[in-house]
């Protein structure tokens, strides 16, 4: 069984190399805000464990182990999200730091029990998908916001860089999974967007934040 230390670990490398295509021990000092000499140990511990490849000077690389580990990690967490947002009525910009208690209980039961009452779930609140009970995760490929034109109909499926400032900054301006957005205008200078949507008719969004929505289109 491995510490919540090592979890953190775990679930912080997949997380990292999901989003850069790679893991390096600075990389996952930062996020974890850990110091380096301390991550080099963990890394040594965790490569003994046959859970990560480690080489001095190369980028950190999850075993097939490593994965399913990681995954199943993330798989309690998004899933006790969801439970929250679905069951108890927390708002999706509440769920994360509870997420992150609750993701180190050691009983599969418990979380296949969540899962079930859920009606299975394929995502979190947050559009983020929930990997299966093996671990495995079905990638859905999304656009983002920023990449759309003028005319465009698109609806939002997911958010990324969800911090709790940026969750609640969508629901000041009624912005949430599902809703459906007409692109009326972008700014080529800035990429400043303007969008129609409910009952807001001209909702102007910067660069930073349509890139953080990804959508489908309608």
């Amino acid at each position: 069984m491995n510490s919540q230390t090592e979890e953190n670990y775990l679930k912080a490398i997949f997380n990292i190399a999901n989003e850069k295509g790679e893991t390096s021990i600075n990389e996952l000092s930062k996020q974890l805000d850990i110091k380096m000499p301390t991550v080099n140990s963990m890394m040594k511990r965790l490569a003994e464990k046959e859970l990560v490849h480690y080489e001095s000077y190369k980028p950190i690389r999850l075993t097939e182990k490593g994965k399913k580990e990681a995954a199943l990690i993330i798989r309690k967490h998004r899933l006790t999200e969801m439970y929250l947002v679905e069951k108890m009525g927390f708002g999706w910009e509440q769920v994360h730091d509870i997420a992150e208690q609750v993701e180190h209980i050691q009983s599969p039961d418990f979380f296949e029990k969540m899962d079930e009452i859920l009606g299975f779930p394929k995502v979190d609140p947050h559009g983020s998908p929930i990997p299966d009970r093996n671990g495995n995760i079905v990638w859905v490929e999304y656009n983002k916001l920023s990449e759309c034109n003028s005319g465009d109909t698109v609806t939002l499926a997911a958010v990324i860089y969800s911090s709790d400032e940026f969750l609640k900054f969508l629901n000041n301006r009624d912005l949430h999974l599902g809703v459906v957005l007409k692109i009326i205008s972008l700014e080529p200078f800035d990429g400043t967007m303007t969008v129609s949507y409910g009952k807001r008719k001209s909702e102007m969004l910067s660069r930073v934040v349509c890139d953080r929505l990804l959508i489908k289109k309608v």
